[in-house]
């Protein structure tokens, strides 16, 4: 999570009357209108303006910019409401929609009653509106809870200022809690680390600083422990062990181990605790020793998913599957004899004995490095499963990855959310309660699996159906948390089919022989070559260049010419291009 940027001290630059909002984005970033009267001009100015409205009149601090498209403009760091003093002014004020109902013509009958009193009155003596005639119970009470709510974000949007909070964070926090921001942030300053997406440890420890939290206050270092936690999930770990945990958060709060260990165990010991701890097996480093050495601490959604899907595996791995007749060797080579002239195919021995385990269980891992033959065994174990009469929903953790496995076995496929209907506000409907309908459910890509979307996969699946995985334990793990496919293969509970044989297309390209190298520990061939102009054979080609201009016309020439012309590429549609960074003469800019 990222924090927000503390501003530098503005000086004032602008006085004047918000004339029109061009634009008002969600989070309170706005492009509007201000009219200046020492300099008689109307100048456009951006920046965060939560709830104001036409008529107000604003100081602000900031620079000017010019913008390639809208020319120039005032850019906003921050602002105060300068109250109006005249009776035209307080009149313009409340004619502006600052409180709905009271419309210009009630704005002059209150100001010509009260004159420069007027905002004094609603603020501090709303009882003696009911002097102005023609105003009811009903329209008094409106102009009070009206005035009541803009006086609330005016309170909360100064007190998050003179903490050093930023404009644009403190619109996030009066969005979140209302008028109820000041109390609770004085309360646990440290809610905003789970509340608000966005909001880092450090923003939250700098406004509790700011409110006078103790640097060894309890509070303090539990959210510490708990934000080092997310961190750590952020990185993709499901738990840490609890030294490690310990001496992550000592670093970033500043105090003694012995502090931060005392403050772990007050957490644990909560009613409603956000972590929970767990023993470690005895496994290497990270299990050695005994009682708290030996324990690993876990956010506790974390640990419900991990623990749920491996509860809910094994559950599919013990009851029985479709009643399916026992094939004897004849009748599956018949069986799948008749695939292989369906597929025009040919399968080798380590094919042939995945397609028969995934008849035989109830889950099965299929893996491999490039070239193996992953893709046309999938084909076959759809057309097998077809064939006994079983309904086989194709899926994958991404849609590119979707529309591959729909392309390679001709059958319709989908992102695992949509295969289990998930709502962004109610999550994903599929589950125990209204569970899948396909006997099969095949799995591509599973590499990229979390332990999230793996629970929430084998909720929905009803505990007869079949789950088989395929994809290369080799490459990276999940961008969420957990290593899914590889601890799945090294449990040892979950039946695997490892395909290692390369084949004879596959051997031909530079591209597979060189992954399967990287993978056993040995350095590619790297053919070194002056330029594009060559004529290489094979499909993999290494160019080195120093200097970044350089590269990025060696990349251009690339896509636009050799290319297309070796290949018969089109550029726009045949060809990615991935850099590593946004900036710089060879960055994605």
């Amino acid at each position: 999570m990222s924090d927000e940027p503390q501003a530098p001290t503005p000086t004032p630059q602008l006085q004047g009357t918000l004339e029109q909002i061009v634009f008002a984005a969600e989070d309170g970033y706005t492009v509007a209108r201000l009219a200046c009267p020492d300099s008689w001009e109307t100048v456009t100015v951006v920046g965060h303006l939560p709830t104001l409205k036409p008529g107000e009149t604003l100081r602000l601090w900031g620079e000017w910019t010019t913008h390639p498209k809208y020319g120039v403009q005032f850019q906003i760091h921050a602002y105060e409401v300068v109250v109006p003093t005249t009776v035209e002014g307080i009149r313009a004020y409340l004619s502006s929609g600052l409180i709905p109902g009271l419309g210009p013509k009630l704005a002059q009958r209150l100001t010509e009653h009260f004159g420069t009193q007027t905002l004094e009155v609603i603020d501090k003596e709303p009882e003696r509106l009911y002097e102005v005639p023609g105003l009811g119970p009903v329209r008094v009470r409106r102009i009070q809870e009206a005035w009541a709510e803009q006086r609330a974000v005016k309170d909360v949007m100064l007190f998050l200022k003179s903490h050093g909070v930023s404009t644009h964070l403190a619109v996030k926090i009066y969005k979140a809690y209302g008028r109820e921001a000041i109390p609770l942030l004085k309360e646990n300053p440290y809610r905003l680390c789970e509340d608000l997406f966005g909001v880092g440890f450090l923003t939250a420890d700098r406004l509790a600083q700011s409110l006078g939290v103790a640097p060894d206050s309890p509070k303090r270092l539990q959210a510490g422990l708990a934000h080092v936690l997310r961190e750590a999930r952020d990185e993709g770990h499901a738990y840490l062990p609890r030294p490690e945990l310990i001496q992550r958060a000592s670093e970033l709060l500043g105090v003694e181990a012995a502090q931060v260990e005392a403050a772990l165990e007050e957490l644990l010991a909560l009613p409603e605790a956000p972590i929970l701890k767990e023993p470690l097996e005895a496994d290497g480093a990270e299990g050695e020793g005994e009682g708290t050495e030996a324990e690993a601490i876990y956010l506790v959604p974390l640990y419900r998913a991990e623990a749920g899907a491996a509860e809910r595996l094994r559950r599919l791995l013990a009851h029985p599957g479709p009643e399916l007749r026992a094939l004897s060797p004849r009748e599956f080579d018949a069986l799948l004899e008749r695939v292989e002239g369906e597929t025009g195919l040919r399968y080798s021995s380590e094919q042939r004995e995945a397609l028969r385990k995934a008849l035989e269980h109830k889950v099965l891992i299929l893996t491999g490095g490039p070239g193996t033959g992953k893709t046309s065994t999938v084909r076959g174990l759809i057309r097998l499963f077809e064939g006994l009469g079983l309904e086989v929903a194709l899926a994958s953790p991404t849609g590119r990855a979707a529309k591959r496995l729909e392309e390679a076995t001709d059958r319709p496929a989908q992102t695992l959310h949509r295969l289990l209907e998930y709502a962004p506000r109610q999550g994903f409907l599929r589950d125990e309660r209204f569970p899948l309908e396909a006997d099969v459910v095949l799995v591509d890509e599973a590499s990229m699996i979390d332990l999230f979307l793996l629970h929430a996969l084998v909720r929905a699946l009803r505990p007869e159906a079949r789950l088989v995985l395929v994809g290369d334990a080799d490459q990276l793990p999940s961008v969420g948390p957990g290593r899914v496919l590889w601890d799945l293969i090294d449990s040892g509970v979950v039946p695997v089919v490892s395909l290692t044989e390369i084949f004879r297309q596959a051997r031909d390209s530079l591209i597979v022989q060189n992954a399967h190298r990287i993978h056993r520990g040995r350095l590619p061939h790297l053919p070194r070559l002056p330029g594009p102009g060559s004529d290489p054979d094979g499909d993999f080609l290494f160019i080195e260049t120093e200097e970044p201009r350089e590269a990025a016309g060696l990349v251009e020439e690339l896509v636009c010419e050799w290319l297309p012309a070796r290949f018969g590429y089109d550029p726009l549609q045949d060809v990615q291009v991935l850099v590593p960074m946004y900036r710089g003469e060879a960055g994605v800019e």
